[in-house]
């Protein structure tokens, strides 16, 4: 099993957002028969057993083995990664493209830059895993806190020149047989987890829902 799979056709990445498909392809982290998955998850059997074999058809399950009961044969899959990762190509046609417009202090033109990399990333990943080969990378995950704006554009600042050093020191577009690697650097705010909804109180006056024309019977 992949620690990740880069779902790369819009016909897979259809089949894995189904809400029942994603929650078997979930329960697939353990191999488990159509009737073991029906009891996982509480859904009927053959039901189970339709969503298997379309995932099995796009490749995010596989068969791990076969077992015989009686006259009965026992299909046991497995998801063939831990998780997925659709890739913009899915989405060719109105995927982000960075050169379009350029702007280092766009979040768009971020997000361009990282629906870019997980395309161009996926594809290396999926020629690597046909190839059984493994994919040179380099990634730095680091959390910053700034005490104000003024230092934050200080430290990109100083970020995009070290980059830019290092560049310049390092690239060589004469060198024969090299291969070109993109850098990328992100930088931006961390979103704050949504603070969780207080549970009502049974009988409290907020609950109580007023009967709009949605709710006439």
């Amino acid at each position: 099993m992949l620690d990740v799979a880069v779902i790369e056709e819009p016909a897979a990445a259809e089949a894995s957002l189904d809400p029942i498909r994603s929650r078997i392809l979930a329960a697939l982290a353990e191999p488990g028969s159509a009737a073991m998955l029906a009891g996982r998850l509480g859904l009927p059997r053959q039901k189970v057993n339709y969503h298997l074999k379309e995932l099995e058809r796009h490749g995010l399950v596989e068969l791990a083995e076969e077992r015989r009961k009686g006259n009965v044969t026992e299909r046991v899959y497995r998801a063939t990664a831990a998780s997925y990762v659709i890739s913009p190509a899915v989405l060719a046609a109105v995927s982000p493209d960075p050169s379009r417009s350029p702007d280092q202090l766009s979040a768009r033109w971020l997000l361009a830059l990282g629906s870019r990399l997980v395309q161009e990333v996926g594809t290396l990943l999926t020629g690597a895993a046909r190839a059984r080969r493994r994919v040179a990378t380099f990634g730095i995950d680091a959390q910053v806190r700034f005490a104000s704006a003024a230092d934050r554009t200080a430290f990109a600042d100083d970020l995009a020149q070290a980059v830019a050093v290092l560049v310049g020191r390092y690239h060589d577009e004469s060198a024969t047989g090299g291969r070109t690697h993109r850098v990328v650097v992100g930088l931006h705010q961390i979103p704050a987890a949504p603070d969780p909804a207080p549970a009502p109180a049974p009988g409290d006056p907020a609950t109580a829902v007023e009967p709009g024309p949605e709710h006439a019977r």
